[in-house]
């Protein structure tokens, strides 16, 4: 759990004494490659934070086309935050693409732990402005940005995951082809 301190501290500094009464609204998991987290229909229980591995979150249009919102990696937060947050059933899916490590929480807790410790309440505002600031980021691109553009910015932005994530996976998430992202990445060598 000291991974959860660190992850904690880059935003709020915290003590001992709390961090003992903190950590246990937290659980550690292990998730082999290829394990789903959640499954569209799932009642959501947690949201996760990624210590270990590569995730994907996705959902299936009604032709079963995958789409995929977001991927994941070491110090990101993830879930259907929609029906964590509204009580509702997934629409999304939630699988590791490696083998991996994350560390759960429930609404509930979330709330406790905000309620309780104003350092936390900071931690979880500063995190959920910053998704908010990316996920805007994104629609901006996928809304007005070209191909080449969106390649850009993602290779700008996650190097290490343009190495790690297959390439078909990558171009969902940019919203081209296989094709166009093999020609866009030739373009940039």
């Amino acid at each position: 759990m000291n991974r959860l301190r660190q992850h904690i501290e880059e935003i709020s500094p915290i003590t001992d004494e709390e961090f003992e009464s903190i950590q246990k609204f937290f659980i550690l998991k292990n998730v082999r490659k290829n394990q789903f987290l959640l499954h569209e229909g799932d009642d959501v229980k947690y949201e996760y934070l990624v210590l270990e591995g590569i995730y994907k979150v996705f959902y299936l249009d009604e032709n079963g086309k995958e789409h995929i919102v977001q991927f994941a990696k070491r110090n990101w937060w993830m879930t259907d935050y929609s029906a964590f947050f509204k009580l509702n059933s997934s629409t999304m899916f939630v699988e590791c693409l490696t083998e991996g490590e994350v560390i759960c929480l429930t609404l509930d807790g979330r709330e406790k732990l905000s309620a309780d410790y104003h350092k936390m309440e900071h931690f979880f505002r500063v995190k959920l402005t910053n998704g908010f600031v990316a996920l805007q980021e994104r629609i901006r691109l996928l809304l007005s940005g070209t191909p080449q553009q969106r390649y850009e910015e993602f290779s700008k932005l996650y190097p290490d995951l343009m190495l790690q994530i297959p390439k078909k996976y990558i171009a969902e998430y940019l919203g081209v082809s296989r094709e166009t992202l093999s020609r866009l990445y030739s373009n940039t060598k």
